[in-house]
């Protein structure tokens, strides 16, 4: 008797805390909804922006040659038809593709990096780092809950932090979702000259654990280099991998077309 007197109590209290805590729960989901209202409105028309990490000046009194050759990589987890693009704008500007280095009046190197969801921190972080640099691209994520002490907090707490942190999901989480997606770039540009460009790399290299091995080598070349990083980005309210996918494509071609 005595134990179902104790279970009683303890439902009974924590009806109470519901019941306590009902005003909140209502706060918290209309809070929601006006807030994914907001996000919704101010991202409804896609976004499309694309941003260099350093300006690349090539000879303008070299601007008569226009042979290219492409030398497009894609290190990324998504299939691209990026080249093809990259081929269309150059050839749009009057240039002709080639196919090998000693026919080109320009190497133009190309690796993209990554394409995928972003979070906006990360991938400034990736644009500021340049060519080469360390690229981030993760999503960032954060979770609404709660914690109610007391007899019958833990329960009841819990319960109140997953209704609450479940209608904002539904709400901001399911319908409305502001997204974005962005494609990091590393672009090389060897433009010929008739000067000789002494060209000197060092490399620190690790070997194993305790051991690092330091190696120089110098060579003379006949081209300058040219290297920067381009980021674009797609931003929009539930925007999907297959509209955000062209756009980025396209934003790449033709900024890397702008340089030459």
């Amino acid at each position: 008797m005595k134990k179902q007197i104790q279970i009683l109590k303890a439902n009974a209290g924590g009806r109470k805390l519901l019941l306590s805590l009902l005003p909140a729960l209502a706060a918290g989901l209309l809070f929601t909804g006006c807030a994914a209202t907001q996000v919704a409105l101010e991202h409804k028309d896609l976004d499309v922006q694309t941003k260099m990490s350093a300006t690349v000046f090539l000879d303008v009194e070299k601007r008569s040659e226009s042979t290219v050759m492409l030398d497009v990589k894609n290190t990324s987890d998504k299939e691209l038809n990026v080249e093809e693009i990259i081929r269309q704008r150059l050839t749009a500007k009057g240039y002709r593709i080639v196919a090998t280095p000693t026919e080109a009046f320009y190497i133009l190197q190309v690796n993209v990096l990554q394409v995928g969801k972003a979070d906006p921190s990360a991938l400034r972080d990736s644009l500021y780092a340049g060519w080469g640099g360390a690229v981030g691209g993760a999503v960032a994520g954060a979770a609404i809950g709660g914690a109610t002490h007391g007899y019958g907090g833990a329960a009841y707490g819990g319960a109140i932090g997953g209704l609450v942190g479940g209608g904002a999901e539904l709400i901001a989480g399911s319908l409305v979702k502001n997204v974005t997606f962005s494609m990091i770039t590393d672009i090389q540009i060897m433009e010929r000259t008739d000067e000789k460009v002494t060209q000197t790399v060092n490399s620190s290299l690790q070997q194993g654990t305790g051991t690092q091995v330091q190696q120089t080598s110098s060579s003379v070349r006949e081209r300058h280099k040219y290297q920067t990083r381009i980021a674009s980005t797609a931003n929009k309210v539930n925007l999907k991998f297959e509209e955000a996918l062209p756009v980025l494509q396209e934003q790449l071609a033709k900024s890397i077309a702008g340089i030459l």
